[in-house]
């Protein structure tokens, strides 16, 4: 099978685009020829483990321009093309929480590429470029989109294009049973798939709880709750002062985030360690994981921190953490954005290493539900079908 993903910027560090590569690495290795489309390119290499035998294109290289994921727009030459990316998109809904990179430019460009295809299977990755490719592609592809976000996050104007656009599409994948049954609701005549997210490796270094630190990691923005996780973490130092909160990830709330650790007095207990590509190491050296987000789609580094027998501290955010973790048996659930709550978890865990040991051993066995062999064939099991119905295998 020839399969195409389309990332916005495959160069970068999300957790959509470590999935795409997790999902494009297995199968290319049982046979199928598989190409990683980047819309925008802003970097020389790939952020993630990737098969050399992945082809990797893309449709806009800024990396000579200005740094950063719309630094391209100032290399453009062509005064109509400038014209372009400094106007609007028309078809991606403001809403779109990556709405800062699109433009009429850039849906043009993805456009004519996407109405140039000619065979096989087109993977879409966020609304933006789903409404893109239901607009654009050819009826002759098998279209697939995929869904990284609960539907209760996404804006009116993103759901009431999801509504009119995927229902275009050959199937729709979500991530959790949730999802499933809130993108039913909408888009009740859709083919809907549940396929969660695989992790990259059940192949860990396990964690052995003895070392106090817990770790949290995402980009550095409201979403994932790291400014509540630090007044949190403010209370948990009275009672374990001797614990280390270590905050993986880059992003453009880092200097409020600094702010909040030096507000709290926090400057030994707390500490942005930037990105890393040695986070497997980071988290076999920690003896728990904490997601503080306001939502998710489906966490998938909390899952990854349970393949290495971590117990988990979450908050019961909308959506993900609870499809994966039962309260008190992985780790622990706490209600949505109560930081008091949040604290008192963290606690209790640090006071008992017995339990740490005992949830952490949960959580593995519970992350192999989201190993490579278990999720992948799924995929794979889902293109065959697809083509098969439609005549075009």
């Amino acid at each position: 099978m020839k399969i195409r993903y389309l990332l916005l910027h495959a160069y970068g560090t999300g957790g959509t685009i470590r999935t795409v590569m997790n999902q494009a690495n297995t199968l290319v290795a049982a046979g199928h020829d598989i190409e990683i489309v980047s819309v925008i390119r802003h970097r020389d290499e790939i952020q993630f483990p990737l098969d050399d035998r992945v082809a990797v294109t893309s449709l806009i290289d800024g990396r000579e321009a200005r740094a950063g994921a719309q630094g391209w727009k100032e290399g453009l030459k062509n005064p109509e093309d400038v014209a372009l990316a400094h106007t609007d998109p028309e078809l991606v809904p403001a809403g779109e929480f990556g709405v800062r990179y699109f433009n009429r430019y850039v849906e043009v460009v993805v456009g004519a590429y996407l109405e140039g295809l000619t065979d096989g299977i087109l993977v879409t990755t966020r609304p933006a470029l789903n409404i893109l490719a239901a607009h654009h592609a050819p009826r002759h592809l098998v279209r697939v989109a995929q869904e990284h976000m609960n539907l209760s996050v996404h804006r009116k104007d993103v759901v009431a294009a999801i509504q009119e656009y995927y229902p275009r599409f050959d199937a729709v994948a979500v991530l959790t049973h949730r999802d499933l049954e809130d993108y039913g609701k909408i888009l009740p005549d859709t083919h809907l798939v549940r396929i969660p997210n695989a992790v990259h490796s059940m192949d860990q270094q396990p964690s052995d709880w003895s070392r106090k630190i817990a770790v949290a990691a995402g980009r550095l923005a409201p979403q994932k709750g790291f400014d509540m996780l630090i007044p949190a973490w403010a209370k948990v130092a009275e009672r374990h002062p001797d614990w280390q909160l270590r905050i993986f990830g880059h992003g453009e709330k880092r200097a409020q985030l600094r702010a909040l650790i030096e507000k709290h007095h926090l400057y030994n207990q707390v500490l942005l360690m930037g990105q890393t590509k040695a986070l497997d190491d980071e988290l076999t050296k920690s003896s728990m994981y904490v997601l503080s987000s306001r939502f998710e789609g489906l966490p998938m580094v909390m899952i990854e921190a349970m393949t290495h027998a971590l117990p988990v501290v979450s908050f019961d955010c909308p959506t993900g953490p609870a499809d994966v973790l039962t309260d008190g048996q992985e780790g622990m659930l706490v209600p949505a954005e109560d930081v008091d709550a949040l604290a008192e978890a963290l606690i209790r865990l640090m006071d008992d290493k017995a339990l740490r040991e005992k949830m952490g051993t949960a959580a593995l066995e519970t992350a192999q539900n989201y190993a490579p062999s278990a999720v992948h064939p799924q995929w794979e099991t889902l293109f065959t079908e697809l083509l098969t119905a439609s005549g075009r295998d």
